[in-house]
């Protein structure tokens, strides 16, 4: 049997409450850490988050697990949450599932992405 990217995009959101960009909004005034995946040049289309970590795809498990040598500070413990913000809300997802692997139990991702959160019109800025 072949596994599709469907299949395994809705196994990673499998029992996964994913915010919206208002839920995630408030998590991140309440210390949650709102990590954008995407890379340099869709955040140049975009735009960005205000106060998001900006930590590219291919680097997110050596930057957000806690044991890890390559750890970004903010990296403090297993209980972080974390809600990972791709363009759409497809790849964050299976981010997400990747950091939910490392023990990273809050590990979440934005419903709809950086695209939701715009059209909700919460605050971006012009990316760089």
């Amino acid at each position: 049997m072949v596994t599709t990217i469907d299949d395994l995009v809705a196994r990673a959101r499998e029992g996964v409450h994913r915010p919206g960009a208002e839920e995630a909004y408030r998590a991140q005034l309440d210390g949650a850490l709102l990590v954008d995946i995407r890379p340099a040049a869709q955040r140049a289309a975009e735009g960005e988050i205000p106060g998001s970590l900006i930590i590219e795809r291919n680097v997110l498990e050596w930057r957000l697990d806690p044991t890890g040598s390559h750890r970004i500070p903010e990296a403090a413990g297993h209980d972080v949450a974390v809600v990972v913000v791709c363009s759409e809300g497809y790849a964050s997802s299976l981010a997400a599932a990747s950091l939910r692997e490392l023990g990273l139990h809050r590990a979440t991702d934005l419903d709809g992405g950086f695209v939701g959160w715009a059209a909700a019109g919460l605050p971006t800025r012009q990316g760089g």
